[in-house]
């Protein structure tokens, strides 16, 4: 019983690190994801890569729980259809302006080789995404449920 009860408290101490470092709670940022990937032996960009895949993967999947949580909202069917309605355009035009602003990162690299502004314009699509992504999870957290 004595070994248990140290593994306990190591285990409960830090369970709420654990949590709060989520990537529910936590969005890296384009220099975050850059210095990441800085160290990967497969290579920056193709690091970059990945996690810009990976962030169109949460992307999507919030988008989706989003339209799951307004289909069970506890609200009059036309409001929760106009929300819906709502969350398609506000997608659109997300990913314009996702576009729109990477390019513009991308371009602060200036003279750069064409390598390191792609490594900088994947980074921002990561960002951006993660960043859309907790912001519609937020969005919809506290919705009454039918």
């Amino acid at each position: 019983m004595q070994k248990i009860a140290p593994l306990l408290f190591v285990v409960t101490a830090f369970f709420p690190l654990i949590s709060i470092a989520s990537p529910e709670t936590q969005v890296q940022s384009e220099r975050e994801l850059r210095t990441e990937c800085a160290f990967e032996i497969t290579g920056v960009r193709e690091c970059l890569q990945q996690k810009e895949r990976a962030s169109e993967v949460v992307l999507k999947d919030a988008e989706k729980r989003v339209l799951d949580v307004l289909t069970k909202w506890d609200e009059d069917p036309k409001y929760s259809s106009q929300a819906k309605a709502k969350l398609i355009a506000s997608n659109k035009a997300f990913g314009q302006y996702r576009d729109a602003q990477c390019a513009f990162a991308s371009a602060l690299g200036g003279g750069a080789i064409g390598n390191a502004l792609e490594m900088g314009r994947l980074a921002c699509v990561a960002e951006l995404n993660g960043r859309r992504a907790f912001q519609l999870r937020d969005l919809v957290s506290d919705l009454p449920m039918k």
